[in-house]
């Protein structure tokens, strides 16, 4: 007993499954002829119908002479333990009812229904093995899939028991097998359904030989056909000797059995057969037949009565699968063909050459039509036809394209193709019948190539009298001369483009230049919008320049320091990153302001070159430059002006003695420099702005932290990257008892009106905490005094505590605020969970005062959300980053750990804050 590896393939899908399950179990057929014993006959039968039809689990089962039982032989599955379960398991013959076909699960024998309940099979299907008209045995199938064995997989189930059942009469010595292979009509009425459902088109024609000596006592089996005017050819043969070249008599006993039209000839033959055989059956395959399927069978052995019928039944069946063979096999040969003609006219139409493209179609059409059929392109040019491209010709022959085409396009408009059989006997070219001879043509099949509705051409094939094109092939030429009349179109339009393309070059080369000088401000107001940053606009700008003016290797950037003393720089680019260093020892220098040729610039906005005068004008540190210039060195000076003033200069040079700096350069660089001064001057407005915003805001914040015996206290503040004032504030405050108050908040808003509500909370704090000095009571009270003040809609985030140093512990309450962190000496961290309802929202509210011990080392840590909602690609920093942060650093001072958390926030954003940062550290020391 055998588990074999049952791949899941499944039958009775497409004809190339369904030849691939018959061809497996002709496998098995093989392999029974050569098994020594019955199991190994019927494994290999288990096996291969387990393949061909998706079957998980096949067991083959014989009756047991001595008890009548059904004992498994083989089992095919892919699963040992399954194999050895179902070894040698057997169920009692009288729960086997009938011989009939079982397909559901409750009506199967005890044992075959708890093996396929313990497989968890979805489909089944039993089928008795008849050996003569006794039930020797059963075939089982199982799979898990649910769905149900079909038409053609019962069909090929059923062969297998066929199989199996000739395999138990031959390996139990049953005489009356031997003496009749069959039972009558049986197992050829099996092997018809096989090649019904589909046999390998590739092989149909042995595999009828092959399945009808099988199936028969055919020592010989011999399938005949007649191609038309042609006297019948040996196509397929099963038991036939090579060395054997009896076939004279055989095919002579064909053409008799031919003649007869019936569909089942037997007669002796007194002739010497193949084989030694002396009776022929021949099978007229179809009507009309689409060959004869001759069996040889020895003397005495001639098929009875009972199985003429089947053997009708069995050419029927071989015709069908004949004829859809060849009905297959022509169909692929013309999708070939035209796969092959459309591949290369494609691949000749990509490459825009028309001489290409014709002269691969010429080649192409010639080696599929015959490489004696002669044909031409021709192409229209002043209303005359020419030869384009063609093969074989000589002669008159453009004289007799001509009239094809007329004909092609008058009366025979709608046919779209013209075929001549004789162009010497055709009333229509009886005036071209010298052309003709002199060229040496004899039929004629015209197309004519059309574009948008004008005929542009001929596609002309002159093949031999004889040659008839089929429908395929007529197919082909029309399919060809439209794909033609593209190609020449292409080319055509392609040449056109290569001209015009020529024309454009120049005008595309001021294109091009003004498509950079958008660039370039585009890239300079990109870096300003990205980064808000006057240091980043100006790099921008010095980048850019380097970057798309034509002969330009290095950019200097200055501007006016603030008493206007002086020229100082502040970004410059070099194109060779090697240079670099040096460049700046010589370049990155200040220049006076007050030199004559800069107080030109600022006044006037006139560029000037940068001559070894106007250097010595300027004076040192300048005069560096000089002994470059006499190397070959140019170079100018541009203003950045907006139309109110002159912002900075632009310094630009040339190392390149060959690309020296033209009037040219410096136009464009003078047009680069005004598009940038407008981001120029709103960074620099910008970082002014900026500066102010964050001294007001600063202003609101504490100007020192207060000191107190055993507590330290450190802060750490950072506003984003708005121009607004933000919405942070945070106070401390000594209460009358000694505790330390701190309070931390965010006001929703940015700008004026959140200064306003910063002020308004510090106010709050300052003046109620003493009164107030619970934490839940402050923020009871100061949400009393935030709902009356702040305008509708808006709302303050706050934490406060009260911290008692000398006793150790800290006391708080919060009001929608981020809860505050306890660092533990050994680096635990642990929230303080103060929660409440945010100020400002509704009047009459009530909040918790938490408490929490804090021992000597350890510290709190507040914080406004600006900390943990930093964002890096739309990544938070979050709560677990702040508190391993905590961890790590809890050594720190107060105000170290304060910065510590800023400076990791702001990195991990990458210097981008999206809002304010504000961070209130307070250690116990003691």
């Amino acid at each position: 007993m055998v588990a074999y590896p049952v791949q899941r393939e499944r039958a009775g899908g497409s004809p190339e499954d369904s030849g691939a399950a018959l061809e497996m179990l002709a496998v098995a057929g093989d392999a029974i002829a050569s098994a020594e014993s019955l199991p190994d006959a019927l494994e290999a039968i288990a096996e291969a119908l387990a393949r061909a039809v998706g079957a998980d689990v096949v067991v083959a089962r014989v009756v047991d002479d001595s008890t009548g039982d059904f004992r498994s032989v083989a089992v095919a599955t892919t699963s040992s333990a399954v194999a050895a379960e179902l070894e040698g398991s057997r169920f009692p013959g009288d729960q086997l009812s009938s011989s009939e076909e079982i397909d559901e699960v409750e009506r199967l024998p005890d044992a075959v229904r708890r093996a396929a309940e313990r497989v968890r099979a979805g489909a089944v299907l039993q089928l008795p093995v008849l050996a003569g008209s006794e039930v020797a045995g059963t075939l089982e199938l199982m799979r898990s899939s649910s769905a149900a064995f079909d038409g053609a997989q019962r069909r090929l189930a059923r062969l297998a028991a066929g199989q199996a059942g000739l395999a138990i009469r031959a390996f139990r010595g049953d005489a009356a097998a031997r003496s009749d292979a069959l039972e009558p009509g049986r197992a050829l009425e099996l092997a018809g359904d096989a090649l019904a459902a589909g046999a390998d088109e590739a092989r149909t024609a042995e595999q009828v030989t092959r399945v009808a000596a099988e199936t028969t006592a055919a020592v010989v089996s011999l399938l005949w056909r007649r191609e038309p005017g042609q006297p019948l050819g040996l196509v397929a043969s099963s038991g036939l000797d090579r060395q054997d070249t009896a076939l004279v008599d055989a095919a002579e006993a064909v053409e008799r059995a031919v003649r007869r039209r019936e569909a089942v000839s037997v007669e002796s033959v007194d002739g010497r057969l193949p084989g030694g055989a002396a009776v022929s059956a021949t099978l007229q395959l179809g009507q009309p037949p689409v060959g004869a399927l001759q069996l040889l069978f020895p003397a005495g052995h001639a098929p009875a009565k009972e199985e003429l019928g089947a053997l009708a039944t069995f050419g029927v069946r071989a015709a069908h699968a004949l004829r859809s063979s060849m009905r297959s096999r022509t169909v692929a040969l013309e999708l070939e063909r035209t796969r092959a003609l459309l591949a290369v006219v494609g691949q000749a139409i990509a490459q825009l050459s028309l001489a290409h493209t014709l002269e691969t179609a010429v080649d192409r059409v010639a080696e599929l039509l015959g490489a004696d059929t002669k044909l031409a392109i021709y192409l229209r040019r002043d209303e005359r036809l020419y030869a384009a491209a063609g093969r074989g010709l000589a002669g008159p022959h453009v004289r007799i394209a001509e009239r094809l085409l007329q004909l092609t396009l008058g009366p025979f408009r709608g046919r779209g193709m013209l075929v001549v059989e004789s162009l010497r006997g055709d009333p229509r070219l009886a005036d071209l019948s010298d052309a003709s001879a002199e060229a040496g043509l004899d039929a004629a099949i015209a197309v004519a190539l059309h574009v948008h509705g004008e005929p542009i051409g001929l596609l002309g094939v002159y093949p031999p009298s004889e040659r008839k094109l089929s429908e395929n092939e007529s197919a082909l030429l029309s399919a060809l001369a439209t794909q033609l009349a593209v190609a020449v179109q292409n080319a055509q339009l392609h040449e056109e483009a290569k001209r015009l393309g020529a024309e454009r070059e120049q005008a595309l080369q001021s294109e091009r230049t003004a498509s950079k000088r958008v660039g370039a401000l585009y890239e300079i107001s990109r870096s300003f919008a990205q980064s808000l940053s006057l240091e980043a606009t100006l790099d921008a700008v010095a980048r850019t320049v380097v970057d798309v003016v034509d002969d330009v290797d290095i950019a200097v950037l200055r501007m006016p320091d603030e008493r206007r003393e002086w020229l100082v720089p502040r970004a410059m680019h070099v194109a060779a990153p090697r240079l670099d260093g040096a460049a700046r020892a010589i370049l990155y220098r200040p220049q006076p302001f007050g030199a004559h040729p800069v107080q030109r610039l600022f006044r006037l906005g006139e560029p000037f070159a940068l001559t070894p005068d106007q250097v010595e004008a300027i004076g040192g540190p300048s005069t560096a430059l000089l002994p470059f210039l006499e190397r070959g060195w140019t170079g100018a000076v541009v203003p950045i002006s907006t139309p109110a003033e002159v912002l900075a200069s632009l310094t630009i040079l040339s190392l390149r003695p060959g690309s020296p700096v033209r009037d040219e350069t410096i136009e464009q660089a003078t047009a680069i420099a005004g598009q940038a001064a407008l981001a120029i001057d709103n960074a620099r407005l910008y970082q002014q702005q900026k500066e102010f915003a964050d001294t007001m805001q600063r202003s609101l914040l504490p100007r020192s932290a207060p000191e107190t015996r055993s507590l330290e206290v450190g802060d750490a503040y950072q506003s984003s990257a708005r121009v607004e004032v933000g919405g942070d504030v945070y106070d401390f405050m000594e209460l009358d008892d000694g505790r330390l108050a701190v309070v931390l908040g965010d006001v929703t808003g940015h700008g004026i009106e959140a200064a306003a509500d910063m002020a308004m909370a510090k106010f709050v704090f300052r003046s109620m905490a003493r009164e107030h000095p619970d934490p839940a009571d402050f923020l009871r009270a100061a949400n009393d005094v935030v709902v009356g003040e702040i305008a509708p809609g808006k709302f303050i985030t706050m934490v406060y505590l009260a911290i008692d140093g000398g006793r150790g512990e800290v006391a708080g309450a919060g009001a929608g605020h981020p809860a505050p962190r306890i660092v533990g000496v050994d680096g635990a961290v642990r929230p303080l969970d103060v929660r409440g309802l945010v100020l400002g929202v509704e009047a009459g509210q009530a909040y918790e005062t938490v408490r929490e011990p804090l021992a000597a080392g350890e510290a709190v840590v507040l914080y406004t959300d600006g900390v943990i909602e930093a964002r890096l690609d739309g990544e938070l920093y979050g709560f677990e980053r702040l508190d391993a942060l905590l961890s790590e650093q809890r050594d720190l001072s107060a105000r170290d750990l304060a910065q510590a958390v800023l400076g990791d926030c702001r990195a991990f954003a990458r210097g981008e804050l999206a809002d304010d940062c504000a961070v209130v550290v307070i250690k116990r020391t003691v």
